[in-house]
């Protein structure tokens, strides 16, 4: 979550109601700076109860731990469930404390798992890692033959031959095998050798290069002021919108505006999801913390583990080696804290050391002479701090350098908006005590030195005598407390959640059904200069911690680059998007809001996403709590709630066959949705979001029976509901045109597939880009029907 626990947020809040008046008034007036200082004197008994929220989260290396993970691995690879098994021994291996020799265990039955699962290559480097980490000599031989299998699979002969000669002597000099496993071991690498003998007369051709399957490069030219955005924006600043981007020339839908590597990003803990049934004394199951790396986001397949703690895991240990330079160092330790108080003090402390303290402190105290805020305008978006007067030089902007240029810089994160005369003084309270919490950690655990980028604290200032005492930070991390406090409070209005396509379900079916998923928090500061819109003109997609921004529409030159920062007109009504606006410190002033709220034109939501008449089937109307049937010969009237109780009842139904079929029971689930269907139709618009979800859920059963004519006939219904909604060329139709691609192709419609191959790829290059991996398999899928004879494609 991006804020505390709720225990911790109760506990403050009761600390805040409890302050005498006049102390609540001054701590709510204080500066960043002031603010802290006040702050130092008033964690006490709290440091206590927040140790004992800490106990409760397990971030460190426990023995125990990593045997009950082998074991349940090794249970679950008895059971052909490999990937479980693996997920259970890359757990496994996070618990073993370094330099024990049972690391090595774990890492040789991973690569037995990956094995099986084809992944060749990545079981060569676990069977690496097995034996720099000491594997048993006894047990060798038998790792060194998945080691020469894996190698004959990927062509390499002579390495395989050379793998197989070093077996062949182990097993001749090891004394103490027995007899049973000396014959298993000769009997396998006699095969391999019969193996390799046979790829050595008959090898396979090589395999021709890819090319670029893209035909179209993206139109890009470098910006020389704005770092990673393109030559066709310029940055501009006025009262009403602040800083903002603008197109200096005309741009065409896809083509690429901003292309931003996070200055930081942290990953999101996320849902968990049950790797088992059975409830244990460990926990089993797989969260995000599992699933991709701690420092670049790319998907973990076989994680390299901290050498600290079991929570951080990387894709590799060049990862590994650089995340414990930058940063992890300091907060290995601080695991448990720093998931008890929330993302965004996590991305706060982080952000301080990656800029380094000299940098950190050389901006504090700039800062200093002017603490506050300038006043927020009443329209448009993110205004500046210490705003320049319009028509003022690029060099005076507040993030640019004395060039005048903007770089993706901790300067530039620095300068985003805190809103800190904004916020409430209950959050700022909140803030301010968590980030002082976790500077009375630093020091407490000895780790100044480390946050102030020095290798010993023997040459960091010594704290004066006034200053010794237990709820004193020293100068230096008051500095990072208010810079913390500073990057919390900005996180509100400019944290950017970077997503991934995530796959719902096993993901092992001939169509892969996915959704939009939080993978981290990060501080972009030039993707952070976008105004937000409810109608924007861009899409945001994301590879790993790289955000690229592009045109979703034509626009012309002159007009400014507006993005959404969540609430979205064609997902939520004009109130509601002003309502989860607030947050951000402004009204929202889009063409989209200003025809609902002041033209009296209804939202997309409201037409579609509409009741019918139970009786009748024509649409309800009404405002107030009681709706009446717009059919003057119906005089059927129904309360509001009665029908959200109603569509309520449905969305459980719905979910339930949905876990029905992830059961295996389609049967049952598609009796379920067909009733869910019928009891929709006496009270949902046709064109309601809901009917095309159920669409999708048939489609996605008859797909896992291979009724593929079936299920491209209810999908199609989804599309066009989706397409009501969202616009026949919104990213959402691309994902449904990928599915319904995926069926086609799977049910050999192949004058139709390419078609709708075709339409997706259009779609979603806009939005995703060529590069995309949907882009890919799309691509795939149109190789493989193009290549076909030309007798089935005229059939077909």
């Amino acid at each position: 979550m991006a804020l505390p626990v709720p225990e911790w947020r109760g506990l403050l809040g009761g600390l805040w109601a409890a302050l005498e008046p006049p102390r609540r008034e001054r701590l709510a007036a204080a500066s960043l700076r002031d603010a802290v200082r006040l702050g130092c004197d008033l964690l006490r008994e709290e440091q206590a109860a927040l140790v004992r929220l800490c106990q409760r989260v397990c971030t460190g290396k426990e023995p125990e731990a990593a045997s009950f993970y082998r074991e349940q691995g090794n249970r679950e690879f008895g059971r052909r469930r490999y990937q479980v098994a693996l997920r259970l021994y890359s757990k496994a291996a996070s618990h073993e404390p370094p330099g024990s020799p049972e690391v090595s265990v774990c890492f040789a039955n991973r690569s037995a798992a990956l094995f099986h699962l084809e992944r060749f290559e990545v079981c060569l480097e676990d069977i690496a890692r097995a034996e720099s980490h000491g594997y048993p000599d006894r047990l060798l031989p038998k790792v060194l033959l998945r080691k020469a299998e894996c190698l004959l699979c990927l062509g390499r002969l002579q390495d395989a031959a050379n793998t197989l000669s070093v077996v062949e002597n182990k097993i001749h000099v090891d004394e103490f095998m027995t007899s049973a496993t000396h014959q298993t071991l000769l009997k396998k690498l006699s095969q391999l050798k019969v193996k390799l003998h046979e790829k050595e007369r008959c090898p396979e051709p090589a395999q021709e290069a890819c090319a670029d399957m893209q035909g179209n490069s993206e139109i890009w030219e470098e910006n020389d002021r704005i770092s990673g955005a393109s030559a066709f924006l310029s940055l501009n600043y006025d009262t009403e919108r602040g800083r903002h981007l603008v197109a200096s020339q005309d741009i065409v839908p896809g083509q690429s505006l901003l292309k931003e590597e996070a200055f930081v990003s942290v990953l999101w803990p996320g849902e968990s999801l049950p790797l088992q049934d059975s409830e244990t004394a460990w926990d089993t199951r797989v969260t995000n913390a599992d699933l991709y790396c701690h420092r670049c986001l790319r998907q973990l397949l076989a994680s390299v583990p901290c050498r600290g703690c079991s929570y951080a895991k990387y894709c590799s240990q060049d990862c590994a080696d650089m995340a414990w330079e930058q940063y992890h160092r300091t907060e290995c330790s601080l695991g448990a804290l720093l998931l008890t108080l929330g993302v965004f003090c996590h991305v706060a402390l982080r952000t301080v050391l990656l800029a380094g303290f000299t940098e950190v402190n050389r901006l504090v105290e700039g800062s200093h002479s002017g603490d506050k805020d300038p006043p927020n305008p009443k329209a448009g978006c993110k205004c500046l701090s210490e705003a320049p007067e319009t028509g003022a030089s690029a060099r005076d902007i507040p993030g640019c350098n004395d060039s005048g240029q903007y770089h993706s810089s901790y300067q530039a994160v620095f300068h985003l908006l805190p809103h800190a005369e904004q916020h409430s003084p209950e959050h700022k309270f909140l803030c301010m005590l968590s980030v002082v919490a976790i500077c009375k950690q630093l020091q407490e655990a000895g780790l100044h030195a480390t946050v102030l980028n020095q290798e010993s604290s023997e040459q960091w200032p010594k704290p004066k005598a006034s200053e010794q005492t237990s709820d004193e930070l020293s100068p230096e991390l008051k500095t990072v407390a208010e810079a913390m406090l500073r990057h919390v409070l900005q996180l509100q209005c400019n944290a950017q959640a970077i997503t991934v396509m995530q796959e719902l379900g096993p993901g092992d079916g001939a169509v892969v059904n996915k959704k939009p998923m939080r993978l981290a928090t990060a501080f972009f500061p030039v993707l952070s200069l976008l105004n937000h819109s409810c109608c924007p003109n861009t899409s945001v997609s994301f590879s790993g911690t790289a955000a690229t921004v592009r045109a979703s529409q034509p626009i012309p030159r002159g007009q400014e680059i507006l993005h959404c920062y969540g609430p979205h007109r064609c997902r939520m009504r004009a109130a509601e998007r002003q309502q989860l606006l607030s947050q951000y410190f402004f009204e929202c002033r889009c063409q989209a809001c200003l025809d609902e709220l002041e033209c009296d034109v209804k939202s997309v939501v409201s037409v579609r996403n509409s009741f019918c008449c139970p009786s009748c089937q024509a649409p309800m109307q009404g405002e107030e709590d009681l709706l009446c049937c717009s059919n003057k010969a119906c005089a059927t009237s129904v309360s509001r709630e009665n029908l959200s109780c109603r569509l309520q009842d449905l969305q459980q139904q719905i979910q339930k066959a949905s876990d029905l079929l992830r059961d295996g029971k389609a049967d049952q689930a598609i009796k379920m949705l067909l009733k869910c269907q019928m009891d929709a139709g006496n009270f949902l618009s046709p064109e309601h979001l809901l009917m095309g979800e159920m669409e999708d859920h048939l489609a996605q059963v008859y797909a896992t029976l291979g009724k593929w004519q079936e299920a491209a006939r209810h999908l199609k219904k989804s599309i066009g509901i989706v397409e009501m909604h969202h616009g026949p060329s919104s990213v959402e139709t691309g994902h449904e045109l990928f599915k319904l691609a995926q069926i086609l192709f799977n049910g050999f419609a192949v004058s139709e597939a390419l078609s709708t191959i075709q339409r997706a790829e259009e779609i979603l290059s806009v939005h995703c880009g060529p590069q995309s991996a949907q882009i890919q398999e799309l691509q795939e899928m149109k190789t493989c029907l193009s290549e076909l004879p030309r007798s089935i494609l005229q059939r077909t």
